[in-house]
Parts: structure tokens; sequence; C-alpha cells
């Protein structure tokens, strides 16, 4: 499972790169709605061939909620604050979603309770991304909601996931989550978008680069990650995702890599070290709830 998850990374880190080469070529939203909707004819293939059955229609509801949730309102929320914002600071806003998680799962998901020592790693974490992006604070304080609204849009989708569709197949769950999420993206792209494509060879690469490998696999990695990893130490992990775009910045596309963000990427790694380790004893946090003693 570990080395699923150091797969993941790579992918969605190296992903930045792409993204941001994609964004030249393609207005934002026309390109997350290509990536998208190409990872979901890829997955909808997948379906066809290993005859995974559509969704319970008493499941459908929580399909189109993840959908939103976790494609829709997700990417339009990154690419409204990436026009106002830093991408740094949209990076790190975004990937405060273990936190959100965290606590989501604290309270609704029973036996993971949030500890002491997670939460300290989770802050430690975050508290690093900072300092690896290299944040400079600005812009109105909406479009700063607004980035944290995607992290929390991201976490609520897997927190519903462990919740009400862990029983449904991993591949069947991506798939129609994945197609419903791309239709709305295309919507949103078609109606207010605006802006000229240049579509060339480069541009399929790019296209089919974040469709097959960092939407269609990557998501059916992560989700098959959070079925059998407490949410906690999922979501933490994927701290290093902005890590692996900071470096990957740095090999291909030039950027800077400076000594606070190379102190920021070793306090990424101790917050994802405390939450992923197991201490002699656990201390829960005085709730007014009845919480098991143990974890």
């Amino acid at each position: 499972m570990y080395m699923s998850m150091v797969i993941l990374c790579l992918i969605w880190g190296f992903n930045f790169v792409v993204v941001k080469m994609g964004n030249g070529v393609f207005p934002p939203g026309e390109f997350a709605a290509w990536r998208f909707l190409t990872g979901s004819i890829v997955l909808l293939a997948l379906c066809f061939i290993k005859r995974i059955p559509l969704p319970n229609k008493s499941d459908l509801k929580w399909f189109i909620l993840c959908g939103i949730l976790q494609t829709t309102y997700f990417n339009i929320a990154i690419q409204i604050s990436l026009n106002h914002i830093s991408a740094g600071l949209t990076s790190v806003l975004t990937y405060s979603m273990p936190l959100f998680l965290s606590i989501m799962a604290h309270w609704w998901i029973p036996g993971e309770r949030l500890t002491v020592r997670k939460t300290f790693g989770i802050v430690v974490g975050i508290a690093g991304l900072f300092l690896a992006m290299n944040i400079h604070f600005g812009g109105s304080m909406w479009t700063v909601l607004l980035a944290v609204s995607s992290a929390i849009s991201w976490a609520i989708a897997s927190l519903l996931f462990k919740l009400k569709l862990k029983h449904c197949d991993t591949i069947q769950f991506t798939t129609w989550q994945m197609t419903i999420g791309a239709v709305g993206l295309l919507v949103y792209t078609l109606l207010f978008e605006t802006g000229e494509s240049h579509w060339g060879f480069m541009p399929v690469v790019y296209i089919l680069f974040s469709g097959v490998a960092a939407s269609a696999l990557a998501f059916v990695m992560w989700n098959h990650i959070l079925r059998h990893t407490e949410a906690s130490k999922a979501s933490t992990s994927l701290l290093i995702v902005p890590i692996v775009g900071v470096i990957s910045g740095y090999i291909f596309l030039d950027e800077s890599l400076s000594m606070v963000s190379l102190a920021g990427i070793l306090l990424v790694l101790v917050g994802i070290l405390f939450v992923n380790s197991k201490s002699i004893q656990e201390h829960h946090f005085n709730v007014p709830r009845d919480f098991d003693k143990a974890q």
C-alpha cells in the first residue's frame, strides 16, 4: 500500500507541471474538462471490458454528489482561485484537505479518532507546505476561502466514499463519479469560459497524461488506498504531492528551489511520519462524546 501511495504522489506531483503547460495552450476550465472526459472514457471502456455493472439506484445520489464535489466543484474552485492568488497558495490551501478529512473522520468514521500525535503531524505537514511553496499572501479573502472550499469539497467526497460507497467496486465508483463530474466541468466551460485553444501534438500529450495517468489511473489508486487505509493517514500522505510538484517544477520548468523550500519539504516529511507512525500510547482529545480509549 505504501508503494501505491508513493506512485500516486509521483503521478499527481508531476501532473502539476503538465497542468501548467496544458493551461498555456487551453483555457484552464477547458483543459480540466478534456482531462476528466478523457479519463472517463478510459474508465468506461474498462468497465465494459471487465463487465462491471452500473451503479445501484440506491447509490446513484451519492455518485452524483461525489462527482459534483470531487471533480466539478473542486476543479472550478481551483481554477477561479488561480486567477486571483498564487499557484503556491492555491496548492497549499487545496492540500489542507487532510486536516478537514481527519476532523470529519474523527466524528463520523468509527475507529478513526484524531490523536494529539496525528493532529501535530497534520499541522506540521501543512506548515511545511507553506514554507516549501514559498507562500506570499495576497488577493481577496473570498478567493482564499474559495481555495479552502476546494479542500473541504474533496474531503466531503472522500468521507462519503468511506461512509456510503465503500461497498462499491473501486473502478465502478471512480468511473461514474468522474463521468458525472466531467459533464459538470464541460457544462461550466461551455457556459462561462472564454479563450482560445491551441491544438497540436504536445497539447494532446498533456491531455492524455492528465486524463489517463493522473485522472483514470490515479483516482482508482486513490480510492483503493482510501478504502483500505485510515482517512487521516491516507490523506496526510498526499502532502507529498505538492512537494513533488515543486521538485518537478525545478527540474523541468527551471523554477527556483530555495533553502526555505527544502526546509519546508523536510517539515512535510516529518509531519507525515508523525501521522503514519504508532506511538506506545495514544492520547485522544477530550471532546463531548464517548470515545474509545484505544485507537
